[in-house]
Order: structure tokens, then C-alpha cells, then sequence
């Protein structure tokens, strides 16, 4: 009876303390999603370039509940030294990484600025563990992280494989896969000349994710109550 009693109060206690965490660290269990987009010069992360790279930072409002964009930042990016460049790709996304007005960076320029910023928000938030949030998720994840091995950039605040991935989400609250014809059933603007740049799909990205989230919380926020 005693080890009953003991038991409770600890689950209280312990209730009690993860009450007292950021909303948005209780939301996802510990997780910080950050939106990325990848833009590259062909699939293939070992070999391929890496030449844009946007990633968008959310908030989860106390009051409301609601998820939103915070901060978003973008990076455009040097090719590292050997890379491959797909002309096709090239083509695809209307990117000449010889153009000097890009301003781009070098990939480590870009991923420690990144990893600065995420770290920070990560700990406002209380989170213990950046997950990237993407549209194909697989793909932009195995770009990130080929190229934090490149610039050998050791402790990196994202998971290594788990991901959130809008496609599939998509899927399953709007009955779409892409991007374009997902944000239309969430009503979200999408401009389909603007696509392709790793700025724009992060943003509509992030705003689809937030729309799916806020959605579910609308349905009777989380978890959400099983009737009998």
C-alpha cells in the first residue's frame, strides 16, 4: 500500500515539473522542430552540392497554443571542393553557382551560424534536441548531414534520423503529398514561380507543418481524448 502511495506522488511530482517546462517542450517530448529546405545539385548527398539552405525556427504561444514561425534564416552556399554539379539540377532549380551577386558562403560558414541560432532558441524553448522538420524529410536531412560531416563539425543539435516529415503528415490531415497542392488544401498561399528556392519552401513549409499542428490542437488539443 505504501509503495502505491509513494508511486503516485512521484507521477505527480513529476507531472507537476513538466507542467512547469516551455509549452513547446512538453508539446513534442523534449523536441525542437526547425523547418529546413535544402536546395542541390543532384540527389546524391555524399557527392552532390549543397548550394542553398534555409532553415525557419517556431514559437508555440502560452496562451493560444498556436504554433507559428519565430526567425527563418537562409544561406546560399559555395559548392565544397570536388562536388558534383547536375546541369539538370542546375536547370531544375535556376541556380548558377558561379554567379558572384549569390553572396554564398561556405558550407561550415553556413552550418555553425545555423547550429548558433538553433542551439539558442532550442534552450529559450527548454528542448533538449533539434528535429528537422522537411518536406521529403529524408532527402534534406541527408544533405544536412553529409555536410556537418564534411565541415567536421562534431556536435551537431539535431538528430541524426528522426524526423518530421510534412509529406507524410500532409497525407494524412489533407489528403496530399505535395507541397504546392498541400498548402492549397491548408488555404496557404503558394506562388509556384517561386518555388524551388530553399528560402520560400522553408517558409510555406513551416507554415503547412504549423497548420497541421494548430489543426490538431483545434480538434481538442493533445493528447487528444478517446471517447468510449
Amino acid at each position: 500500500m505504501q509503495d502505491t502511495v509513494e508511486a503516485k506522488e512521484d507521477n505527480i511530482n513529476k507531472e507537476s515539473k513538466n507542467n512547469d517546462k516551455p509549452l513547446l517542450a512538453q508539446r513534442f517530448r523534449g523536441y525542437f522542430p526547425v523547418v529546413i529546405d535544402v536546395e542541390t545539385a543532384g540527389f546524391n548527398a555524399q557527392t552532390d552540392a549543397l548550394l542553398e539552405i534555409a532553415a525557419s525556427v517556431l514559437t508555440l504561444d502560452e496562451n493560444s497554443k498556436k504554433l507559428s514561425i519565430d526567425e527563418t534564416i537562409q544561406f546560399n552556399v559555395h559548392p565544397f571542393e570536388g562536388a558534383n554539379l547536375e546541369q539538370k539540377a542546375l536547370d531544375f532549380t535556376g541556380i548558377d553557382p558561379t554567379n558572384p551577386l549569390r553572396g554564398a558562403v561556405d558550407e561550415d560558414v553556413a552550418l555553425k551560424a545555423l547550429f548558433k541560432l538553433v542551439r539558442k532558441k532550442m534552450k529559450l524553448a527548454g528542448c533538449q534536441r533539434a528535429i528537422i522538420v522537411a518536406h521529403n524529410a529524408s532527402f534534406d536531412l541527408g544533405f544536412l548531414n553529409a555536410a556537418t560531416a564534411r565541415c567536421q563539425i562534431k556536435r551537431s543539435p539535431f538528430h541524426g534520423f528522426v524526423s518530421f516529415d510534412t509529406t507524410t503528415l500532409s497525407g494524412l490531415a489533407l489528403g496530399q503529398t505535395v507541397l504546392a497542392k498541400a498548402c492549397e488544401a491548408a488555404e496557404i498561399d503558394f506562388n509556384n514561380s517561386e518555388a524551388h528556392s530553399a528560402l520560400y519552401d522553408t517558409e510555406k513549409t513551416a507554415e503547412l507543418f504549423c497548420h497541421i499542428v494548430n489543426k490538431w490542437q483545434a480538434l481538442g488539443e493533445w493528447p487528444l481524448a478517446i471517447s468510449d
